[in-house]
C-alpha cells in the first residue's frame, strides 16, 4: 500500500494548519495569519435558527442549489449591492463556502489537462483545487503594485485555457482591481470563448472611498462565474455558507458536482445566512469601520519598516503583502518570528511567490489593542532578524 500514489501528491499542503502547529508550540503568540474577522454573526442570524428548528422537515435533504427563501434574498442582495440581475441567463447556487464554489466551477468547466490562468500572487486554495482536478495552472504575474496586466493575461491564453481567475479585493495582497481592468479581462474572456471566474469573498472590505466592482454586472452572464462568501463580512467562518452566480447553461453540470460532494448545503446554516441578510446596515458599517481603524494602526507601524520591506498600498480585504529585503527563506523567517518574537504571519511562497521573501500580514482577526501589540512584535522581530 505504501507504494500507491495519487493525484494529491502534486497538491501543496495547506499552510494554515502548519503555521497553527508552530503557534501551538509557542504559547502567547499573536497570530496575524488566518483570514478571519474578530466579530460574531449578527443576532438576526442566530434568531433564524429557531425557524429552522420549528420545521421538522428541515432535518431532511433540501434542494441541491439552496432553499428558496435564501435564493430569493440573495437575488435581492446581488441586485442592490453588486448590480447583478438574476434572470433567464444565470442562476444562484448556494455552496458550503466559496472554496466549494470554486471547486464546483473547475470540475464543471474542465477536463484533465486543461489550463486555468491565475494571477500571482494567488489564493493558495485556488491553485490547490486546479491541481486536484488534474488541470494545469498558468501563472501571470501582476505588476509592481499587484494590479492585473490584461495584455499579459491575453498572451497566456492557449487552446487549452478554460478560465481566467480574478480575486478582488485580493487575498493575499489586499489590492482592489479597478473597474477598467476587470472589464478588460472580462472582455478578453468573452472574445476568446473562456470563463471569467471572479472570487469576491472580500466584497465588503474596501477603504478610502474605493468601491467593489462585480464583473457579472457588466452584462456578461454567459461567461462569468462569480463566487461569494458569508465567512468574512458576517463572521460565518465555521458555518460554511457561500454562493455562486453562474451561467444557466452550467447549472445541471454544477448540480451533479454538488450533489455528489455535498447533496445540499447545510440547511441550518442556510437559515442563519437568511437571518444575516436581515441584519441592519449598522452591523457591517460598525464592524468594518472597526477593522478600518485597525488597518490604519497597522499602516502606521509598518511604515517604520521602510528600507527593510516594500509595502504596497492596499485598499481592500484585511491584508498587507510585504516583500522583505532578505535572502532568507520566507518559511524560515515565519518560524523565527513565531519562536523568537511570538508573532505569526503567512509565508508568500504558499501564494506562488518564490522569487523573494514575502509575508502576508492579516489584521481582520484582531481588535485594536491586540493588533497594536501584534504588529509591534512583527516590526521589532523583522528589524532584529533581518538586520542581524
Amino acid at each position: 500500500m505504501e507504494s500507491l500514489t495519487s493525484r494529491m501528491q502534486s497538491v501543496q499542503s495547506p499552510i494554515i494548519p502548519v503555521v497553527w502547529e508552530l503557534i501551538k508550540n509557542s504559547p502567547g503568540t499573536i497570530s496575524l495569519g488566518q483570514g478571519v474577522v474578530h466579530y460574531n454573526p449578527p443576532p438576526e442570524a442566530l434568531e433564524f435558527l429557531s425557524k429552522f428548528l420549528a420545521e421538522p422537515t428541515n432535518n431532511l435533504y433540501k434542494s441541491v442549489e439552496g432553499i428558496p427563501p435564501l435564493l430569493t434574498a440573495l437575488a435581492g442582495k446581488l441586485q442592490a449591492f453588486n448590480g447583478i440581475e438574476i434572470n433567464e441567463q444565470n442562476c444562484i447556487v448556494v455552496t458550503a463556502g466559496s472554496n466549494m464554489g470554486f471547486m464546483n466551477a473547475i470540475l464543471a468547466i474542465t477536463n484533465p489537462g486543461d489550463e486555468i490562468i491565475l494571477n500571482t500572487p494567488y489564493y493558495f486554495n485556488h491553485e490547490m483545487a486546479i491541481a486536484m482536478a488534474g488541470c494545469r495552472v498558468v501563472l501571470v504575474a501582476t505588476d509592481e503594485n499587484y494590479q492585473l496586466r490584461p495584455e499579459a493575461i491575453a498572451q497566456a491564453i492557449t487552446p487549452k485555457t478554460r478560465a481566467v481567475v480574478t480575486n478582488s479585493p485580493n487575498n493575499p495582497t489586499g489590492v482592489v482591481y479597478p473597474e477598467a481592468a476587470l472589464r478588460q479581462v472580462n472582455q478578453i474572456c468573452e472574445t476568446r470563448g473562456i470563463y471569467h471566474i471572479s472570487d469576491e469573498a472580500y466584497e465588503y472590505f474596501t477603504y478610502n472611498g474605493v468601491k467593489h466592482v462585480s464583473p457579472a454586472a457588466f452584462g456578461s452572464s454567459k461567461h462569468t462565474i462569480s463566487l461569494f462568501s458569508f465567512s468574512k463580512a458576517y463572521g460565518f467562518a465555521s458555518w460554511r455558507i457561500g454562493y455562486m452566480v453562474i451561467p444557466k447553461h452550467l447549472f445541471l453540470t454544477i448540480k451533479k458536482v454538488q450533489d455528489t460532494i455535498l447533496i445540499c448545503p447545510p440547511v441550518i446554516s442556510q437559515y442563519a445566512a437568511l437571518g444575516a441578510l436581515q441584519a441592519k446596515t449598522e452591523y457591517l458599517q460598525s464592524n468594518i469601520g472597526a477593522i478600518a481603524q485597525v488597518r490604519q494602526l497597522v499602516i502606521d507601524s509598518l511604515n517604520r519598516l521602510k528600507g527593510l520591506c516594500s509595502i504596497t498600498p492596499a485598499n481592500g480585504a484585511f491584508y498587507f503583502f510585504l516583500k522583505v529585503d532578505t535572502q532568507m527563506d520566507a518559511f524560515e523567517l515565519v518560524k523565527k518570528l513565531i519562536q523568537q518574537h511570538k508573532v505569526a504571519v503567512i509565508p508568500g511562497t504558499t501564494f506562488g511567490m518564490d522569487n523573494g521573501c514575502y509575508l502576508r500580514v492579516g489584521y481582520g482577526a484582531l481588535q485594536k489593542e491586540t493588533a497594536k501589540e501584534g504588529i509591534e512584535r512583527l516590526v521589532r522581530g523583522l528589524e532584529t532578524i533581518v538586520r542581524s
